[in-house]
Parts: structure tokens; C-alpha cells; sequence
């Protein structure tokens, strides 16, 4: 089969069979992790490639990379910004285009005026060991002429992770045997080798990357061993700032032939009971349909939620009804809601965001002495 005739949709039997291993179930690190994925899937190695490689070139999958818990190795939040309406697409394009440290950029509205639907840009940033959160979005508050910002850091994690191949045939109501187990978001403690190998690790790979050994060219340009840029991010996945192996999808924009992943994307607010965040979580977090789900503060702008979560899909009133699934969960086992809320996403991208010191400073002091607003 030639280049010209491999199948990319991501629709496609075979296809579908590789991305609902690959998306989100290779977990930690993985010196071969495309054999992972061919047993997995139960699709021959040299198939896996050849579509892998194809469906990146064709821009259906997004990105092939290892991603990290950043969590653990930097200072994050989800971000809500209150941007004058004249300045919402350049505001979403700054942040996009011209800060590295904000991965997921994305525009979100309410079906009803409720309490936050003027907050209608969405970041989630995150910046390096030792720097100060707020002195960064205060610079991008200058730069972007922003109002007003809302940083909600994670007190807890019970979802993360894509899937969504697999997840388009989930019935709502579908969930794990037991509640999601809360991570934390400590910092862990890496030395000058560690830092090598993981930089070196999280870049994207490109096509000719995809095969029997993604790591040789890494490990290579982090002047060590392919051995021991093995052994090293290993030892980063037992102190758990690993995260999955995975084949990102575009899942926003249509695919050469006007194929969709998703069309819809709902943030979900809930508020439970001061002291039942932990418990309400796990409970929200062990429905499959859960693409993420945080333990976030929302404060009085957002009705005092504090647990969160996004739910991806085709169909706005499947999605509604997944949520109604969960409500009816937690009331059920005695949970209460005391307020929820969606916010669906419109435009919207996504980059990995960075995490070196040495970018950051270099960031500020390229924007130190600019007077915003630039957009």
C-alpha cells in the first residue's frame, strides 16, 4: 500500500482499532511503545507505523509525544480571563501564538447568563519550579489588555487522559467499578540529569520518529546512551512525572475529507459540600466519559464550584445527557449538588506548555519594558 492510499480517517477499522490504544492507554514510559501499541490493538508493528506515520502526515493525528504530569514538575492552574469583547480573537491568539507558557487556549459561552459567563477565555498555564504564577498573568493581563483573570490551581486530579475514539460508543451513566483516586500536584525533585532526559524526552516526534526505536535521535541529542536515556525515564516514571505515551488527535478541526473527532466540548462545574471535594471527585471521575477532572476552586465568580471537568463529543444533547447521568449519580449516593453549571468550548488549540526556566526568563525579559496592550 502506497502513501497515496494509506486509509488516515481516524473512522476507519484499523485506524480506529490503534488510536483506542494509542490515544490514552499507554501509560508511563515505554522504551518501544509502538510494539506496545501493536500488541495492544492486535494490529501487525509494520501496520501500526504505516498508519501512525500517515495519519500524522495527514494531519489527523495532531502530535505523536510522551507527555508529563506537569503537574509535578511545575506550578499550573486553569485560567479564566475576563477580555473586552473587541479584544477576545486577539487576546486568544496572543496567548496562543506568543506565550509558551499557556497550553490549552479556548473560547467558551453559556446557554444562560449565570455567574462567570463573562469570563469568556479559557488557559490553562503553567510555569517553571520557583516562579510565581500570578507575576505571569499579571504580565499577559498588561499585555493582552485582559480586566480581569481567575488563576484555580488543581488541589486534586481524578481524570486525565483522551480516548476519544473509545469514548464515542460510552452510554451515559457508564463508569468504573470504584471512585477515581485523587493525585496530588507535589512538586518532585529532579536533578541536572533528569532535567537532560526529560527535555530531551517530551518534544513532539516526527514521522520518521515513528518506528522501532523513537528514542535513539533523543537520547543522542542529550549526549548519552540510548540505555541510559532508558534507565533515567524510568526512574522519572516511578517518581511519577511520566504521564501516557500518546497519539493526539485533531480533534477540532475537520480532516481533509470533513471528518470530526468532536464537535462539542463542555467544561462541567459542580459545587459539593465544603469537605466532600475529594469524595464528590472520585465519584465524578470514575465515569469513562470524563476526559479530565479536577479538584479546582472556582471562588464567588463561578458560584463557589469546585469540582471540575470536560466531557468531548458529536452530539450536544448526548453530552447533556452524560452530565445528567453523573448528577443523578452523586444524588443517588447522597452527594449533594448545590450548583452546576457548562460552559461550552468554541475556538480552541492546544500546545504542550513549557516548563524551562531558561524560557521563561528569557520570556520576561523580552516583554519586561512593553506597555500593553499589544492587541
Amino acid at each position: 500500500m502506497t502513501a497515496e492510499t494509506t486509509p488516515i480517517e481516524h473512522t476507519e477499522e484499523i485506524n480506529a482499532r490503534i488510536l483506542a490504544v494509542s490515544e490514552d492507554r499507554v501509560k508511563g514510559f515505554h522504551r518501544h511503545p509502538f510494539q506496545f501499541i501493536a500488541e495492544e490493538s492486535g494490529v501487525p508493528f509494520e501496520t501500526v507505523v504505516e498508519r501512525i506515520r500517515a495519519m500524522l502526515k495527514g494531519g489527523v493525528i495532531r502530535r505523536v509525544r510522551q507527555t508529563l504530569l506537569a503537574n509535578k514538575l511545575a506550578e499550573g492552574a486553569l485560567v479564566a480571563w475576563k477580555v473586552p469583547n473587541d479584544k477576545l480573537d486577539a487576546a486568544f491568539d496572543f496567548m496562543f501564538k506568543q506565550d509558551p507558557f499557556s497550553g490549552h487556549v479556548v473560547l467558551r459561552s453559556t446557554d444562560r447568563e449565570v455567574s462567570g459567563s463573562d469570563y469568556k477565555l479559557w488557559t490553562t498555564l503553567k510555569t517553571p519550579q520557583g516562579t510565581d504564577m500570578r507575576e505571569h498573568a499579571d504580565v499577559l493581563k498588561r499585555l493582552t489588555g485582559a480586566e480581569e483573570y481567575l488563576l484555580m490551581p488543581a488541589h486534586g486530579i481524578f481524570a486525565l487522559g483522551v480516548g476519544h475514539v473509545r469514548r464515542k460508543t460510552m452510554e451515559p451513566g457508564e463508569k468504573a467499578d470504584e471512585p477515581a483516586k485523587m493525585m496530588t500536584t507535589n512538586i518532585a525533585d529532579m536533578d541536572e540529569e533528569e532535567w537532560n532526559v526529560l527535555l530531551h524526552l517530551k518534544g513532539e516526534l516526527s514521522a520518521e520518529e515513528v518506528g522501532p526505536e523513537p528514542w535513539a535521535g533523543r537520547a543522542e541529542a542529550a549526549g548519552t546512551t540510548l540505555e541510559r536515556f532508558c534507565e533515567v525515564a524510568k526512574n522519572l516514571d516511578k517518581k511519577g512525572v511520566i504521564g501516557r505515551f500518546s497519539t493526539f488527535l485533531e480533534h477540532v478541526k475537520p480532516s481533509q475529507a470533513g471528518v470530526r473527532v468532536t464537535r462539542f466540548n463542555g467544561l462541567f462545574h459542580w459545587k459539593v459540600p465544603d469537605g466532600m471535594q475529594e469524595r464528590g471527585g472520585g465519584e465524578v471521575g470514575r465515569h469513562t466519559i470524563m476526559t479530565h477532572c479536577y479538584w479546582r476552586e472556582g471562588g464567588p465568580r463561578f458560584g463557589n464550584v469546585n469540582i471540575m471537568g470536560v466531557v468531548h463529543g458529536t452530539d450536544k444533547d448526548l453530552i447533556m445527557k452524560h452530565k445528567e447521568a453523573i448528577d443523578a449519580h452523586l444524588a443517588s449516593i447522597g452527594i449533594p449538588v448545590e450548583y452546576t453549571n457548562v460552559f461550552w468550548g468554541g475556538r480552541s488549540e492546544i500546545k504542550p506548555s513549557e516548563i524551562s526556566p531558561i524560557v521563561y526568563r528569557e520570556w520576561h525579559q523580552k516583554w519586561a519594558g512593553v506597555e500593553g496592550p499589544v492587541v
